[in-house]
């Protein structure tokens, strides 16, 4: 396992504070837990903070301890352990995930891999116009619809975090440019897969889903955002 430390100090914020929303949510989250036993929230407190600000902050890391009553360095621990956790500033727009474990690789991931270079920049950098970050991950579970990269994004109104699938270099370079203007691809397979089928069609439980899109598709296209 790689070390994971927090950013520069010239990264940094002064300060941070969760929205009046938010803070109406870890009221929530934190009543879940018996009373001595609040830093078990720590886990959805810091993920929170990510969607907040796109990024895990020291201030975050402190105020979270805080809410917690629970010494930062405790806190400091799991953000650096999860990999779930950006500790350095990512891209206002999108940050882009792209899976190089072995069945990515095989099918394409080195080229997905070259489009973030070319147009974004250095691995853990962002953009020259702040708008997109990217790095390469291991196994996001997502295998036979190599290649693939997780988008987690802050476009219309809200975070979202999906899956792009059945991926080629072509394609990414379009929805990667999409993100950067402000747009909200549609999600999951490329190519008009459901889910993971063989790419010819599907032999078994072929009656018809619902309006022909899987869970996180469909979740998008309710929103109005894709």
């Amino acid at each position: 396992m790689s070390t994971r430390r927090l950013a520069a100090d010239r990264f940094q914020p002064e300060s941070f504070a969760f929205t009046p929303e938010n803070t109406a949510w870890i009221d929530t989250q934190v009543a879940k837990f018996p009373e001595g036993r609040q830093a078990s929230a720590v886990i959805p407190l810091l993920w929170r903070a990510q969607e907040q600000e796109g990024w895990v902050s020291r201030p975050a890391i402190e105020e979270i301890a805080r809410i917690l009553d629970m010494p930062s360095i405790r806190v400091l621990e799991v953000a650096t352990f999860y990999f779930m956790f950006q500790l350095e500033p990512t891209g206002e727009h999108a940050h882009i995930q792209v899976c190089g474990t072995t069945p990515c690789m095989l099918c394409g991931a080195e080229s997905l891999v070259a489009v973030c270079k070319r147009i974004i920049g250095p691995m853990h950098a962002v953009s020259e116009d702040g708008k997109l970050s990217w790095e390469e991950v291991e196994c996001l579970g997502a295998c036979a619809n190599a290649p693939m990269a997780q988008i987690d994004s802050w476009v219309k109104g809200g975070f979202h975090s999906d899956y792009y699938e059945d991926l080629d270099e072509e394609g990414f370079e379009k929805i990667v440019e999409a993100f950067r203007a402000g747009e909200y691809p549609m999600p999951g397979s490329q190519k008009g897969r459901f889910a993971s089928e063989p790419l010819d069609g599907q032999t078994a439980l072929t009656s018809d889903h619902v309006e022909n899109h899987n869970a996180a598709v469909a979740h998008a296209i309710a929103e109005g955002a894709a």
